[in-house]
């Protein structure tokens, strides 16, 4: 299997959401699938806000990170780079549909909707089951030398 984003482009990345170095971490490995970048990613029961469903915090997370993989990677491609530029969400708003079960694989889907040299604004969801639990929409921006951010990729 191709390695995610994360791991070709950020592997020493100790990020909660998606560092492939951060042993306590989520781990989310995201990949471009066509027009959208894709991940698939299993909770576990410490993951739980109550028993079988996933904490609102971890699929904020979840989205959060997916859609800043998905911005980096459109400007690299806009910009002709061979590596994404460092980005970091500026706003972001997660919308919780339904309970998300907790008990198998879920599908984040993200997509560009805008994009300037600077920064990007993705579409992103959460499914479980093939029912939509939560979407978000978010804009993350490219950081400069002297932003702690700087570097981390």
């Amino acid at each position: 299997m191709e390695q995610s984003l994360q791991q070709r482009y950020a592997p020493q990345s100790t990020c909660f959401g998606c560092g492939p170095a951060n042993a306590k971490g989520l781990r989310i490995q995201s990949r471009p699938e066509g027009d959208e970048v894709v991940a698939d990613w299993t909770p576990e029961p410490h993951h739980d806000a109550f028993p079988g469903m996933v904490s609102g915090g971890i699929i904020g997370t979840l989205l959060d990170c997916h859609s800043n993989w998905t911005a980096a990677t459109h400007l690299m491609r806009e910009r002709h780079e061979d590596k994404p530029p460092c980005t970091v969400t500026s706003d972001f708003a997660v919308r919780l549909l339904r309970p998300t079960p907790s008990g198998g694989p879920l599908r984040l889907r993200a997509h560009v909707v805008e994009s300037r040299a600077d920064r990007a604004v993705v579409e992103s969801s959460l499914e479980a089951g093939g029912q939509t639990c939560a979407t978000c929409r978010g804009t993350f921006v490219v950081v400069r030398p002297g932003h702690p951010a700087y570097g981390r990729w």
